[in-house]
Parts: C-alpha cells; sequence; structure tokens
C-alpha cells in the first residue's frame, strides 16, 4: 500500500498544531496513522520543530513518501542530505566517514543559517520592544503631566474660590455690625421713651389735682349746713 509522510492538524482555533505521522494515503487527513514522527508548531518565529530523525530517515529509505510540507520539513532537518548521501555510499561514490563528514559541514552551516535567523528575529522583536517601551514611557510621562497640570488648575481654581469667598464673607460682617449699631442706635430712643413714660411722681402730681376738686366741693357739702341755720334763724325771727 502506498505510504506517506503528512501532517494531522491538532490544536485549538486559529492556533493550529501539526504532527508529522506516517499514514496510508487513502486515509483522511486526521485518521488512523501508522507511525507519529515529530511535531510541527508554526505559531513561533520562526517555526520549532520536533523530529524523530532516524525514524523519518528509515521510512524514506522505505520507499515513504513525503507532502511538499513534510519534504520541506525533512529538508530543513537534514533527512533528505542523509539520505542522498547513504545511496552514494551505497553506489560506492565515497565512504561512509566522507558522507558524516560532508554531512556534519551541512548540518554546521545549516545551524549557523538557521540560528543567524534566530537572532534577527529576536534582535526585531526586542527592538520592537524597546520602541513600545518608550512609547509607553512616553505616553505615561504625559498622562502624568496632564493629571499634575489638572491638579495644579484645581488647586488654584480652589485658592481663587476660598479668596472670593473671604471677599464676599467681609461685606457681610461689616453690614451685620453696621445692622447691629444700627440696631442698638434704635433701640436707645425706646429706652428714653420708657425712661419718659417712669417718671411715676409727674403722673401723681397730675393726678393732685383730683384732691383739690375735694377740697373745692367740700365748702358745697357745708352749705347746706349753712341753710339750716338760716333757716333756724328764720324760725326764731318768726317766733318772736
Amino acid at each position: 500500500m502506498p505510504v506517506k509522510i503528512r501532517l494531522t492538524r491538532q490544536g485549538r482555533k486559529k492556533r493550529p498544531i501539526y504532527h508529522i505521522v506516517v499514514a496510508d494515503s487513502r486515509a483522511p487527513r486526521d485518521g488512523k496513522i501508522i507511525e507519529r514522527l515529530g511535531q510541527f508548531d508554526p505559531n513561533q518565529n520562526p517555526a520549532t520543530i520536533d523530529l524523530n530523525f532516524e525514524r523519518a530517515l528509515d521510512w524514506l529509505q522505505k520507499g515513504a513518501q513525503p507532502t511538499d510540507t513534510c519534504r520541506s520539513i525533512l529538508s530543513l532537518k537534514g533527512v533528505l542530505i542523509k539520505k542522498h548521501l547513504l545511496e552514494g555510499v551505497k553506489k560506492g561514490a565515497f565512504s561512509e566517514d566522507e558522507a558524516n563528514t560532508r554531512f556534519d559541514k551541512w548540518m554546521k552551516e545549516k545551524e549557523a543559517k538557521f540560528q543567524a535567523q534566530a537572532d534577527r528575529v529576536k534582535k526585531a522583536s526586542d527592538a520592537e520592544a524597546k520602541k513600545r517601551l518608550e512609547s509607553e514611557s512616553k505616553i505615561r510621562e504625559a498622562m502624568a503631566e496632564e493629571i499634575s497640570k489638572k491638579k495644579e488648575a484645581e488647586l488654584k481654581k480652589a485658592e481663587k474660590e476660598e479668596a472670593e469667598n473671604k471677599a464676599d464673607e467681609a461685606p457681610v460682617q461689616e453690614e451685620a455690625t453696621s445692622g447691629e449699631t444700627e440696631a442698638v442706635a434704635e433701640e436707645t430712643p425706646a429706652g428714653e421713651a420708657v425712661v419718659e413714660e417712669t417718671p411715676a411722681d409727674e403722673v401723681e402730681t397730675e393726678e393732685t389735682p383730683a384732691d383739690e376738686a375735694v377740697a373745692e366741693e367740700a365748702p358745697a357739702e357745708q352749705q347746706p349746713e349753712a341753710s339750716s341755720e338760716e333757716t333756724s334763724e328764720n324760725s326764731e325771727e318768726k317766733t318772736e
């Protein structure tokens, strides 16, 4: 049966992780597999590959056909170049030691390129992070300056309002003191009026004419006595 080295999808939505497997070409993508060879994570930069080198090489030598993506992965990890060198050894083009030396040299060059790429990516990410940090620090400084200005404005406003309140309270106090003095000044004549009303001697002296009236009326009461004497005299004269 035809056997392929291909990928099966795993992971969650929009963040896939692929398994490198050996499966029947007639099986569905995520169906039954023969053997799992490793894992490929494209979410990292650069992408991470975990591969069982010996098993992948063995399946290639047995005739398993990799898909295009898996061929790129196997080439990146050196499986294809190793298979090619071993075929050269079988044909007698060079010895096995020479094949191993060439493979080691190729792997060092590949790892150097891969490391340079990783360094570039890291440097770019660090520069971006530094730039973002500087922009955030500028934003924080601007916000702090704005907050300080706002607080200063509020403090000045509070001082101004306090000064205006004091200025408004001063005339009110002056009006209150002037009103109190006027009230005192208005109340004092009333006291004088009370004092004018208080003399009781004058009232008594004014009422004393009543005694005079009584004294004047007294002779009126004596008049009848006089008339009685007159009548008695008249009666004596008549008898004579």
